[in-house]
């Protein structure tokens, strides 16, 4: 080959790469993002392939990942991204991440797994050894990705998704959320406890600021057309409660095969109905102090999209409103990820910077963006 030619086909092999390098050094369409007045957006990092769930430390924010296998650290300063370390792997799906006493804790499709000093340590985490909390999940990769977090009683909050669409499994094994208690002596995990069943798939959770009750997203089963059943945002205030799955959809729609002999009066109905396949996940309570003063303990819910609807949905922020454990409104928060029926970015999560300003991870971006607030 002549070096021309060579040349030549370097040029073109750059030039097919462009798009995909500029698109990963931060020039994100934010700027097509729609937000309430007062409300503005930014890129905190474009540099976290597969960015999933979030844990925000003082001086950094850990991010777990699905394919990717990787856990990521964004340093942080003045409410800006300083640096992006990979500080963990060839990890089995560790979408979810928590901090605790100083530790990070990343939950594999069947362990959890726990890093001490974890922001002192950032660079050397990666070389390190973890030690195994809990290794008694399922296998199952079919809803096997966990999303975990603390509970006000510091018990480890971890759900266990449905291994199918729809079907009946073990309710002791699958479709439900359960804590652990962590040993003070030996740091692992025990007494498995559920908490709440009949949940098909959750991956966002957190307890109201004021009462301390759980609330969580589900995702609906899928094959029953474009609009049924609905993802619902449910509130559990105490252990027991049944929300469904698999013989009631949405609170009011009896499953055509598990359904039989079941009424949906039998179970606990959703506190809302957020959208047929939006695929609600992450969910936070507003606790910060940046926002106006109407936003305070509202909850903020990543729609991830749908991806099996004619006509996609989802693919947003949405912001809902709770009082004496009833949701009182519902909207859209951010939107624009979905344009014309193509979508460049699909959020996954949602955490608070201390400053009050809100995170909101994009797992197709691999980017983590920053939403605050300027006034009038």
């Amino acid at each position: 080959m002549s070096a021309h030619r060579a040349n030549a086909l370097v040029f073109f092999a750059v030039l097919a790469w462009l798009p995909r390098l500029v698109f990963g050094a931060q020039t994100l369409p934010v700027e097509r993002i729609r937000l309430p007045p007062g409300f503005e957006i930014s890129v905190f990092s474009a540099d976290v392939p597969g960015a999933r769930s979030l844990a925000v430390g003082k001086e950094a924010v850990f991010v777990g990942t699905q394919g990717k296998g990787r856990v990521y650290a964004v340093r942080y300063k003045d409410g800006r991204a300083t640096q992006v370390v990979a500080v963990a792997s060839g990890l089995n799906i560790p979408n979810g991440v928590a901090l605790h006493g100083g530790s990070l804790y990343v939950a594999e499709v069947n362990r959890v797994l726990r890093f001490d000093d974890a922001e002192r340590r950032l660079e050397k985490l990666a070389r390190s050894t973890p030690a195994v909390v809990f290794d008694r999940l399922p296998r199952n990769t079919a809803h096997g990705w966990k999303f975990i977090r603390f509970a006000p009683d510091g018990r480890l909050t971890i759900p266990v998704g449905a291994p199918c669409n729809v079907c009946e499994p073990d309710p002791e094994r699958y479709a439900h959320i359960a804590s652990i208690r962590l040993d003070p002596g030996s740091g692992r995990g025990e007494d498995y406890q559920v908490f709440a069943r009949g949940v098909r798939n959750s991956v966002g959770f957190d307890w109201d600021p004021q009462t301390h009750e759980l609330w969580f997203t589900d995702n609906g089963r899928d094959l029953l057309g474009d609009d049924l059943p609905s993802d619902e945002l449910n509130h559990a205030p105490r252990a027991g409660l049944h929300f469904g799955f698999p013989y009631c959809h949405q609170g009011d729609t009896p499953d055509p095969q598990f359904g039989k002999g079941k009424n949906c009066s039998e179970f606990t109905p959703p506190a809302a109905k957020l959208g047929p396949h939006v695929a609600a996940l992450g969910m936070r309570f507003y606790t910060g102090g940046q926002f106006p003063q109407e936003y305070r303990n509202n909850i903020f819910i990543a729609e991830h999209g749908s991806w099996n609807r004619s006509e996609k949905i989802g693919y947003r922020v949405v912001r809902v409103s709770v009082s004496g454990g009833r949701v009182t409104t519902q909207a859209v928060f951010a939107e624009g990820w979905l344009e014309r029926g193509q979508d460049w970015g699909r959020p996954v999560d949602v955490d608070l910077l201390p400053d009050g300003s809100l995170l909101v991870s994009d797992d197709k971006a691999g980017a983590i963006y920053r939403i605050s607030y300027r006034g009038k």
